[in-house]
This record gives structure tokens, C-alpha cells and sequence, in this order.
């Protein structure tokens, strides 16, 4: 096994794309949580007033040499609307902002060309902010692997299903 690469990433709930990557090849770890903003330890429902700064965001830990950074990102673009300023469907404000967290310049860089790679798919211009990474808030356990412990809840039948079968259509070499 290679060295693991994580990437914080920020695209709207962060249920969807939790649920995308728990099932993607060489993924190894998936933790929603919070960073972006002022707030020392949010909490969710803080977080939702859109008081603290802070995004819902992701870490996925992956192995490269398993997954390519490029298809982590690639479903990090499929799996959201970057296009739109902080809203997802119906969730609205600068918590669901469409953003990637930069651990050093390297990944700046890296991200920055995806982001002009992608906008190559998408007719109105990509919104996603590139945001130094500072902490990393875990959000409470409920909202990890979300989808799995509450598959027929609404919203994951309304809004992460399709999310996900479309990942599975553009991916299938990667996401079960």
C-alpha cells in the first residue's frame, strides 16, 4: 500500500458525498465535519445558522495508487453543483459553499487545475472556492456514514439517491 492522501472538501450537505466516496474503490476513511470559519468547535446546528464561517466539508483518505487523485475529484465535481454560490438545491448560505480545503501550495495548485479542468463540463462558471485548510472540526456521529444508517430517510431518497446512481453511471470502475 501506498502512502494515503487525504482532501478536505467542501459541496453543499456533506451527507452526498459521504455516501459517494463509503463506496468508492481505495477509499479508506470518510469524515464529515467543519472548517472554514471563525468557531472554535461548532456544532451542527451552529454551523447551519450560518453564524460560524465554517463549511460542511469532507476528509477522504485514500490510496492513490488504488483511486487516482483524479477521480477523487472528479466525483467531488459531479457529485455537487459547483457553479452555484453557497446553495445546494435546498440548502442555502455560505455553509454549503462549494469549496476545496489546501493543505500546502502543492494541492493549491492541484486543485486550482481541476477546477479549470472541470469547468470544461460545465456551462456556467465554477464557483468553488479554494480556502486554506485550518482546523478540522469532526461533526458528531450522527453524521457520519449517514446515508448508510438512514437509507430511507427523505432526504437520502430524494436527494442522495440520484446523486449517487449518477456517480455510479460517470464512475463505474470506482463507486459500487
Amino acid at each position: 500500500m501506498s502512502e494515503l492522501r487525504t482532501l478536505t472538501l467542501g459541496a453543499g450537505c456533506f451527507w452526498c458525498l459521504d455516501a459517494v466516496y463509503q463506496r468508492t474503490t481505495g477509499v479508506t476513511s470518510v469524515i464529515s465535519g467543519y472548517t472554514g470559519g471563525r468557531t472554535p468547535n461548532p456544532h451542527y446546528r451552529e454551523v447551519c445558522s450560518g453564524t460560524s464561517g465554517h463549511a460542511e466539508a469532507l476528509q477522504v483518505t485514500f490510496d492513490p495508487e488504488i483511486v487516482p487523485e483524479s477521480v477523487i475529484l472528479g466525483l467531488f465535481f459531479t457529485g455537487h453543483d459547483p457553479t452555484s454560490l453557497n446553495a445546494q438545491g435546498y440548502d442555502v448560505g455560505t455553509q454549503y459553499r462549494s469549496a476545496m480545503f489546501y493543505a500546502d501550495d502543492d494541492e493549491k495548485a492541484r486543485f486550482g487545475a481541476a477546477i479549470i479542468e472541470a469547468q470544461e463540463i460545465f456551462d456556467r462558471p465554477i464557483v468553488t472556492t479554494l480556502e486554506p485548510l485550518g482546523v478540522f472540526h469532526t461533526a458528531e456521529a450522527v453524521h457520519q456514514d449517514f446515508y448508510t444508517e438512514n437509507r430511507n430517510n427523505g432526504y437520502c431518497r430524494v436527494i442522495i439517491d440520484p446523486k449517487l446512481s449518477h456517480a455510479r453511471e460517470a464512475f463505474a470502475d470506482w463507486v459500487s
